[in-house]
């Protein structure tokens, strides 16, 4: 088996069978899918069951609670026998020709760790909305530079849901439980190796107003919760702590002493940048709630 697709879902019933379609049409055949069910309520059970009973390459786990996004994204990987892996979201949609193409680009790269097409932006209902270029080609030999372009240019992650070369993946730590987590996994997968851009637009990413991405913004306290559903923390120094797990990932890449100082002092400088006004917004709101500690036993 060249590939697993890991598929997480939860409550997913609207887009699913659809997404299911355009995964098991993949002309590269040689693939499982693997599908991870963080106990939905919905008929997210009955189409997958139905399309496992139809299909041998698809094998259905279902969780008896809902664990969080995180964890469902790491189960479906740790699953996975593959020499390459592609988290795929229950929303999305895949070319036919997306598992080949990036498997053909990482066969000729041995150095990279990670292959993504170009990708086109699609509405609830699967209408065009607009091309993206995400810019991510970190075709550089040297971590530290990789890094650099990376945390400059990181928007949607839609490498994420590239081709993985499972080494790689099995080096970081995975999903951490916490909003913006593919952005570290993203840097830990960029100071393993390359990043190869397939020049077709292959992934078909849908904007709707229930993508969990959306919450991160707009609802901290639901982003978290849908990360982690046991999370109770009240203030959350979102930017702080991702800063934080950026430093954690360099110090634990398998690098040089020296390149490890390197990429966090490129982190220091891109990423201080990038997230200044956000941590300087979080700083004050820490200050607030300490000068009103009532408001937090409320």
């Amino acid at each position: 088996m060249r590939v697993t697709i890991g598929l997480p879902v939860f409550d997913a019933e609207r887009y699913l069978e659809r997404t299911l379609e355009s995964l098991l049409a993949q002309t590269l055949s040689d693939f499982e899918l693997v599908v991870t069910d963080n106990a939905s309520t919905d008929r997210t059970e009955e189409i997958c069951r139905r399309a496992a009973a139809r299909d041998g390459r698809i094998r259905y786990h279902r969780s008896d609670v809902n664990r969080g996004a995180a964890w469902n994204y790491n189960h479906a990987f740790e699953l996975s026998s593959s020499p390459y892996f592609k988290w795929a979201a229950a929303d999305d949609l895949c070319a036919p020709t997306f598992l080949a193409r990036c498997v053909d680009a990482l066969d000729a790269d041995s150095g990279a760790s990670l292959a993504y097409p170009r990708t086109r932006l699609i509405d609830d209902n699967g209408d065009v909305v607009r091309d993206h270029d995400d810019g991510l080609a970190l075709d550089s030999s040297v971590p530290h530079e990789r890094l650099r372009r990376l945390v400059a240019s990181l928007g949607y992650a839609h490498p994420a849901y590239g081709v993985i070369r499972a080494d790689a993946l099995r080096k970081t730590r995975l999903l951490g439980a916490y909003p913006s987590s593919d952005y570290v996994l993203l840097a830990e997968l960029a100071l393993t190796g390359r990043f190869v851009e397939v020049p077709e637009r292959l992934f078909f990413r849908r904007l709707h107003p229930q993508m969990m991405s959306r919450d991160v913004h707009s609802d901290a306290e639901a982003a978290t919760a849908a990360y982690d559903p046991q999370e109770r923390t009240r203030f959350r120094a979102e930017s702080w702590r991702l800063c934080a797990e950026h430093f954690v990932a360099i110090a634990g890449a398998p690098l040089p002493a020296l390149e490890r100082l390197r990429c966090g002092l490129v982190f220091a400088e891109v990423g201080g940048r990038r997230y200044a006004d956000r941590l300087a917004l979080e700083l004050v709101a820490l200050v607030r709630s300490a000068l009103r500690p009532t408001a937090l036993r409320s």
